[in-house]
């Protein structure tokens, strides 16, 4: 009986471990809101490839004339370069629009949606926002 009950302590333990990153990752609905989408217009003042995800920082003029800058998350670096983003698309002083939704804390923070370049182009950023025209499948 001791021998079964220790191995099956083991058994949960090993379970529980191996989930442990499944939790650490957030989902979309845990940090932002779905029904305060947001679209911020103006300048990248810079742009971080890390993981797990890529962040745009922008610089967004409010009505007063003030300025505020926001940071987008947008999916991994690896979901990005695949989406058509490069190291170089997003350069301090490039003119962006982009969709998304706020944090449910009321900060300047983000859960980006899409990018539209002054030229028109537009590319999916998110990673995990309701807007996924892959509906979370990997490309």
């Amino acid at each position: 009986m001791k021998r079964s009950l220790w191995a099956m302590s083991i058994c949960v333990g090993l379970l529980l471990a191996a989930s442990a990153p499944a939790w650490a990752h957030h989902a979309f609905q845990a940090e932002f809101d779905q029904h305060k989408p947001v679209k911020l217009e103006g300048k990248v003042t810079g742009m971080e490839w890390i993981n797990p995800h890529a962040w745009i920082h922008i610089d967004v003029q409010n009505p007063d004339g003030t300025v505020t800058n926001w940071m987008v998350e947008c999916g991994s670096p690896n979901i990005m370069l695949r989406r058509g983003f490069t190291k170089r698309s997003l350069e301090v002083g490039t003119e962006i629009s982009v969709q998304g939704y706020q944090a449910k804390n009321g900060t300047m923070r983000a859960n980006g949606s899409s990018v539209t370049f002054a030229d028109g182009k537009k590319l999916f950023v998110g990673g995990s926002n309701p807007d996924d025209p892959n509906n979370g499948k990997q490309q």
